[in-house]
């Protein structure tokens, strides 16, 4: 079983003050061991609650989903979460907020304090550790998050929209920068993005998402060679699976046809 993640027909409603709303139907989903999975889908399908409930911050309403062979039932400690926002804070270092991860855990700060020094280096922000968050780029910001996300070694990591917020040069490097640790750790990754280019060139696999109640429309084996660059994007492969991704989009109404568009004109 390794770290395997397993989404079994999985169901989540939210109840609220105007009625239930139908998050995710009859989800199913594995992730593999070291495994990078994309997901995809318009706003309000249940990307973000698949990564609840795969970190047991949410609980389906009915299915489960295991990790390990194991229903997750509680929140999960040795996964590693990162937001759109990087939630660093503000009064702690660099390296401090970094090895905050090990001091929740009451592990041994030294020596994961090596560790993040390592992790920091690895992503371009060596010299950097003593500065506080107000002092470095969103982009740099957002690769100290990653670093803290990956500290303490977690073998998955759930990631949602974490480049979101960023320019577009910031964005594409850090695309880059993501793909190399990934090739590095091999961890699995759960990625969630509205960015169809983004999540091709990073993923094994694209899950493509309806609109809600969000379910599985595609899943989308990548078949590209790693390492991968931007000018993967160039290739028939990479444009052909972006093409097919809207095309679904299309099928769902997330997507307006623009033929169809003209002829109603």
């Amino acid at each position: 079983m390794a770290h395997t993640l397993k989404f079994a027909g999985v169901d989540k409603v939210y109840q609220t003050s105007s009625g239930p709303i139908h998050a995710l139907q009859n989800i199913d989903l594995t992730i593999e061991p070291g495994e990078f999975i994309a997901i995809v889908g318009p706003s309000g399908c249940g990307k973000s609650t698949l990564l609840s409930l795969a970190s047991g911050l949410e609980l389906p309403d009915s299915g489960q989903v295991a990790l390990a062979g194991r229903p997750i039932a509680k929140p999960v400690t040795d996964v590693g979460i990162v937001f759109q926002s990087d939630v660093l804070l503000d009064w702690r270092r660099v390296l401090d907020n970094v090895v905050i991860q090990a001091e929740m855990r009451g592990l041994d700060r030294e020596e994961y304090a090596v560790k993040a020094r390592q992790l920091l280096a690895n992503v371009g922000l060596a010299g950097f550790e003593r500065k506080f968050p107000y002092e470095l780029s969103g982009g740099m910001r957002q690769r100290v998050s990653i670093c803290r996300a990956l500290v303490h070694n977690p073998p998955l990591l759930l990631m949602d929209e974490p480049f979101g917020a960023l320019d577009a040069l910031t964005r594409e490097q850090m695309v880059v920068d993501l793909h190399d640790i990934w090739l590095k750790s091999r961890k699995s990754v759960l990625f969630v993005t509205h960015d169809i280019q983004e999540a091709i060139i990073l993923a094994d696999r694209v899950i493509v998402m309806t609109p809600r109640p969000g379910r599985i429309a595609e899943i989308l084996d990548v078949g590209l060679p790693h390492p991968r660059t931007p000018e993967i994007m160039q290739t028939k492969r990479f444009i052909e699976l972006a093409q097919y991704v809207r095309h679904v989009f299309e099928e769902h109404g997330v997507l307006k046809n623009y033929q169809q568009t003209e002829d109603a004109l």
